[in-house]
């Protein structure tokens, strides 16, 4: 009898777990964590968080850092330097639109009409590009928010397009099933636009206030500063309250995915309190499962949310997932400008992912919202190589060494930290990812001869276990190969595919 019981315990368990399996599609001892919204301002409760697996599969994300500082097709931080006395955009303000007195910043938001932009087009376009996630700039340093604030009236449902152009792009991110989120560069505006405030020192119209002076606009150039109130993140704790109640709303509002910010985490404990807020609320949207990324510039994150590297790269596997921010070309829309290639954004992905990482790639709109040719020709060379090559790249995870190569020996420093995210590279320039039971070797540039990997030889310090066959990404001839003591050799393949990057797939 007692066997017996013991036996109808059993069997009501496994039918419970059969029966468990059955609705949620995984084994019962595989549940994934969840989470309750327990998150406080308290720097230790951070140290709970793990980064969600969609962002460490996704690896590439693009960027729409765009608004109406692109209007002149001057560049980045347009709003600002119009401002600066003598400087080139100074001088082209003054030339096409008026001493800045007289005609400011202000004036240049109803000249943004995006009468040309198409999200569900481009977004329709990235996805098949390769992007996993997209970012829509939310507020740039210029204190124009994207969104349909009901807390400041300087917004692109008001003013300019008269659409919200956050809630639009996330739809269309939606649609084709990619990640959304959004960047906020405010921490830094309540500083960046002081100089608005200031007036010619020399010529005609020496002492004249700027518009940024006057009580009427001070809502979009922000009240005046301390004197000793410059840094990037600003001391004054009004700002930092303001600061908050903005970045809450768009949260609230379209409870991204994603959040970036333009700084470290800013303002200590008021930072802290909005990151608090950003993860609870994404626990209570997801029914426990805690799928936000927050990504900042604090150059160690610890596991508390995932570190941006501007315009740069690791030079190493990190331990932590982390991300590249930069653009194909200027921030913002610039007449004449150069373009990365796309082999050059290949090779800076292909690194990047090597190394633990991903890369959110800004694509330059024209102030009225549509793509240049050569940036379409740039996306369309991306997306050849990815449709034949992507599965080296999803999914992945780092190898015991990120390369090998020329590249591996000279870093050259990147401006925001790391090393370049553009850099030359040579056919003995190998970068790896793993998958399993298969490890993918990248050649970053056109191999002329037999391609020599020395971690892969039989006594490298990374020898592996046996290798059972290699293939060429995107072609159907049989490699040949040996693995010897010093390397593995593969032999040069009769035709290569088009691009620059070949990818062999190794499976042991």
């Amino acid at each position: 009898m007692k066997n017996f019981k013991i036996l109808s315990i059993v069997y009501v368990f496994t039918i419970l777990t059969v029966l468990l399996f059955a609705c949620t599609g995984k084994p019962a001892v595989h549940q994934e964590q969840t989470f309750t919204p327990s998150f406080t301002s308290d720097i230790e409760s951070f140290r709970q968080y793990r980064y969600p697996e969609w962002f460490r599969d996704a690896k590439f994300g693009i960027w729409a850092h765009w608004g109406p500082q692109a209007v002149p097709r001057q560049g980045d931080w347009y709003a600002r330097k119009l401002y600066e006395e003598g400087g080139p955009v100074y001088k082209y303000h003054l030339e096409h639109y008026g001493h800045p007195s007289k005609f400011g910043y202000k004036d240049i938001i109803p000249l943004w009409k995006a009468e040309r932009w198409d999200p569900d087009k481009l977004m329709a376009l990235y996805k098949r590009v390769g992007a996993r996630y997209f970012v829509s700039m939310a507020t740039h340093h210029d204190n124009f928010f994207l969104w349909n604030s009901k807390i400041h009236r300087w917004n692109s449902v008001n003013m300019g397009p008269g659409k919200d152009v956050v809630g639009l792009w996330q739809e269309a991110a939606r649609k084709y099933g990619l990640r959304f989120g959004v960047s906020e560069h405010l921490g830094a505006s309540f500083t960046w636009f002081q100089v608005s405030h200031g007036a010619d020192k020399t010529g005609p119209m020496k002492g004249v206030p700027y518009d940024g002076a006057n009580p009427e606009y001070q809502d979009l150039y922000h009240p005046p500063a301390a004197p000793d109130d410059r840094g990037w993140l600003t001391k004054d704790t009004a700002y930092h309250r303001r600061w908050l109640a903005c970045i809450t709303e768009l949260i609230d509002m379209y409870k991204p995915d994603l959040l970036y910010s333009d700084s470290e985490l800013p303002f200590g404990e008021t930072g802290r309190k909005m990151l608090a807020h950003f993860y609870n609320q994404d626990i209570v949207k997801n029914n426990g499962k805690l799928e936000a990324v927050y990504t900042c510039k604090h150059l160690a994150s610890e596991g508390r949310w995932v570190r941006d590297i501007e315009r740069g790269a690791m030079d190493t596997i990190s331990v932590d997932p982390w991300q590249t921010d930069t653009s194909i070309g200027d921030w913002y829309y610039r007449t004449g400008q150069r373009y990365m290639t796309g082999t050059q954004v290949i090779q800076m992905l292909v690194d990047i992912v090597s190394k633990n990482g991903n890369l959110l790639l800004n694509v330059v709109q024209t102030p009225e919202g549509d793509l240049e040719q050569d940036v379409l020709d740039i996306l369309e060379e991306i997306a050849a190589w990815i449709a034949v090559n992507g599965e080296a790249i999803y999914e992945t995870r780092p190898w015991k060494v990120y390369g090998e190569g020329p590249s591996t020996k000279k870093q050259e420093k990147g401006r925001f930290g790391g090393v370049k995210d553009v850099r030359p590279y040579q056919q003995n320039d190998i970068r790896f990812t793993s998958k399993g039971n298969v490890l993918y070797a990248f050649v970053m540039d056109t191999p002329a001869e037999d391609i020599k990997i020395s971690s892969l030889g039989k006594k490298s310090a990374t020898a592996i276990r046996k290798i059972r066959s290699i293939s060429l990404l995107g072609s159907d001839e049989k490699i040949k190969w040996k693995q010897q003591d010093d390397a593995l050799v593969i032999a040069l393949p009769s035709k290569l595919p088009a691009w620059k990057v070949a990818v062999f797939k190794i499976m042991l």
